[in-house]
């Protein structure tokens, strides 16, 4: 299987160590998102995980813990690592921006560009920043990054009910020449820019769709075709494979306004205070009234199908 961790919450920044745990337990349980009673039994061992994703604003916490992560096994990974120009009035609880390039050019140097996607996601417009704006701050980050990943993804904000009225959804007319320019950027750079979630065609620009839980870029990097399918559990436009999420909803710290996993940040505080990094769960440990559903998990590699140089 892949793991995915988490589109739902940031565990490199904020539950490492119990990550950690988890992978030396060899399991992990994982409530359902609707029925928190509901429990599902995901096995984790390297025989049974193909690839490991990781979703973060922060590596940090996690850089100096993948040696750990290598010797029980899990060597093929990479991450999804989303770095914005928004400052604390939107992205509340972040380290400073430069502490957090700084982190992912030391996580490329570690594990190599082509195993750290940047995402430049969610683009958003306001009176703090607009359009010119924008693109600035994204010329000065592919300054920094572009010779530290080979793919950037961008997309523009999704307004759930949530968010609004503080964000608006942007025109498709302003979508368009907003990623025109981007893409004339990141030529300059020899950056590839991809899209995700979008129902826009921006391939004109040289923008294409992309999946972040990606089967060719994993089938690359294990060496053979995998079995599985496109996600048909995420949003329309999403291009993901198949994945199994380990994280939980209103959890995570960084306190960003636009977030679509965190409905109120008060709550997410709730539930770090009930975190304990050597519980199989997330938050909380099982009482013993919960169902616990054991289903069957298994590699998805294609033994018959090995990927070679020549």
């Amino acid at each position: 299987m892949i793991l995915s961790v988490s589109r739902r919450t940031d565990i490199p920044a904020f539950y490492s160590e119990w990550f950690i745990n988890r992978l030396r337990e060899g399991y992990v349980l994982v409530p359902n998102p609707y029925n928190a009673r509901h429990l599902s039994y995901i096995p984790l061992s390297p025989e049974h995980v193909d690839c490991i994703v990781f979703w973060t604003k922060d590596a940090a916490p996690i850089v100096d813990k993948l040696a750990i992560v290598e010797s029980l096994g899990y060597r093929d990974y990479y991450f999804e690592f989303t770095i914005t120009p928004y400052d604390e009035n939107i992205e509340k609880h972040l380290p400073p921006k430069s502490d957090i390039i700084r982190t992912f050019q030391r996580l490329s140097d570690r594990i190599g560009a082509d195993r750290v996607d940047w995402r430049f996601d969610p683009i958003l417009l306001n009176e703090q920043i607009g359009y010119s704006q924008i693109l600035i701050e994204f010329e000065k980050m592919c300054k920094q990054l572009a010779s530290y990943t080979t793919k950037c993804i961008i997309s523009f904000i999704d307004v759930y009910n949530h968010i609004s009225p503080a964000f608006k959804e942007i025109s498709e007319e302003l979508q368009i020449r907003i990623a025109k320019d981007m893409a004339q950027i990141a030529a300059t750079y020899h950056l590839r820019l991809y899209t995700c979630c979008e129902k826009h065609d921006f391939s004109l620009y040289g923008i294409h769709p992309s999946a972040c839980i990606d089967k060719e870029k994993i089938e690359n990097m294990i060496g053979c075709k995998l079995l599985v399918s496109k996600d048909a559990n995420q949003r329309t436009y999403c291009s993901c494979t198949e994945s199994i999420d380990i994280g939980i909803y209103n959890t995570c710290q960084h306190a960003c306004t636009y977030c679509y996993a965190v409905r109120q940040p008060a709550i997410a505080l709730q539930k770090q205070v009930l975190h304990d990094p050597s519980s199989p769960m997330l938050i909380g440990v099982p009482t013993g009234e919960e169902t616990i559903a054991s289903k069957v998990f298994k590699s998805l590699k294609d033994s018959d199908r090995q990927l070679h140089l020549f």
